[in-house]
């Protein structure tokens, strides 16, 4: 059954396009072999009933602690991507199954509390001597060493390098894979990734530097690294496509911008909705992509887009009426990060990292991380309420009711 679609990938895909039996995995994979799915889609499957996809559904997008049904949390973000790379891919012959496979787990690694918590938990990790946080390469650590109680879901290559490389926060006019990766590289790249990110640590009363292209800025990082297929490289594009005009909307519904305030060049190009702008960039990018060996929007819509960016960190990233509750959140990191290790280095079976998080865990993943990697791996994991309810009372921020 499986040749059958093998063999329609080979004759309606285009050669650019990331080929199933292309696929390569760490490990060899009977149901990925044997079975009658293709292997990106057996990488959606996983990665869609993971433990990690399940807490998506209570991780922060932008806001955080608004009692607002209609706000974007993180799980409809990353369907939200995996939409508009698919409307994508399809026009341009590219593999829809790894689309959606990178699509669903590019934001696995986001701990509590968006970008804040990000940039927070990296100046503890840094402080704690195991380099800085960041959410992409967490989300490697989650697929390949946390899930199925430490034994990974052995994904294949090129959705896990679709997943490192995504990087939306970044604006990026022109996107051309690097081919031919393979799985020693990978490593390489992301041990690489992890040491230069030592010197590019943003200050925790920074908080006007959340969600900012400067998050990152060595030579060497996960903003430099360019996916090894058309179809990350898609990905990487919908990634801004899906948050740019949502984050706006959302900004509008609780009042903290209105829409005649938009820049008028950006409204001119891409519209004033976010139904309007996903439509306006996703027909720019099929325009200047069909048939080339990259993706690529036009210069007149990058500088729209890159304008429309400009605003949204000034007017709704940085902004310190979103942040009112970031030195309690702060303060829940930093209690959870010192109370959890020291638990651990005590070796206190009935600590809360035990019984909540390594009592479910292999034995292989205790021994081969440290108290710190595992005090990472645990927090960075939580959901936004889980991350709370284990606060003491006084430090628990009330929601706002919008």
């Amino acid at each position: 059954m499986k040749d059958i679609l093998n063999k329609r990938e080979r004759e309606y895909l285009s050669p650019l396009a990331a080929f199933s039996e292309s696929a390569i995995r760490r490990k060899y994979d009977s149901r990925a072999e044997d079975g009658y799915r293709q292997n990106f889609s057996i990488d959606a499957d996983r990665i869609l009933h993971s433990l990690a996809y399940t807490r998506y559904i209570d991780k922060t997008q932008v806001f955080s602690l608004i009692q607002n049904d209609h706000l974007t949390h993180r799980v409809l973000h990353v369907q939200l991507v995996s939409r508009i790379a698919r409307t994508i891919g399809r026009y341009l012959g590219l593999n829809e199954d790894l689309i959606e496979a990178a699509s669903m787990g590019h934001d696995l690694g986001h701990p509590p509390f968006g970008h804040d918590g990000e940039r927070i938990l990296s100046e503890l990790t840094s402080q704690n001597g195991i380099g800085y946080f960041h959410h992409n390469i967490q989300s490697i650590q989650i697929l390949e060493h946390i899930e199925q109680k430490g034994k990974g879901l052995n994904l294949s290559l090129q959705t896990l390098d679709a997943i490192v490389c995504h990087n939306g926060e970044i604006h990026s006019t022109y996107l051309k894979p690097d081919r031919k990766r393979i799985f020693e590289e990978f490593d390489n790249i992301i041990f690489d990734m992890s040491q230069a990110e030592k010197s590019s640590a943003i200050p925790v009363n920074d908080i006007s530097s959340v969600h900012s292209p400067q998050l990152t800025g060595n030579s060497i990082s996960t903003t430099d690294l360019m996916p090894m297929t058309m179809e990350g490289c898609v990905v990487r594009a919908s990634d801004t496509i899906a948050y740019i005009g949502r984050d706006i909307e959302d900004s509008i519904r609780v009042g903290l911008i209105k829409r005649d305030e938009l820049p008028l060049k950006c409204v001119r190009l891409l519209g004033n909705t976010n139904g309007t702008i996903v439509y306006n960039l996703v027909t720019d990018l099929i325009a200047n992509s069909l048939r080339q060996p990259y993706i690529a929007f036009s210069s007149e819509i990058s500088d729209a887009l890159k304008d429309l960016k400009a605003f949204n960190y000034e007017r709704i990233y940085g902004n310190p009426a979103i942040k009112k509750h970031l030195d309690l959140v702060q303060k829940i990191y930093v209690h959870h990060f010192n109370s959890f290790l020291n638990e651990l280095e005590s070796s206190n079976r009935d600590s809360t990292p035990c019984q909540k998080f390594l009592n479910g865990l292999s034995e292989n993943y205790r021994k081969s991380r440290s108290n710190v990697e595992i005090v990472r791996d645990f927090i960075s994991g939580m959901t936004d309420s889980f991350f709370i309810s284990l606060a003491p009372q006084p430090l628990q921020p009330s929601p706002i009711l919008v």
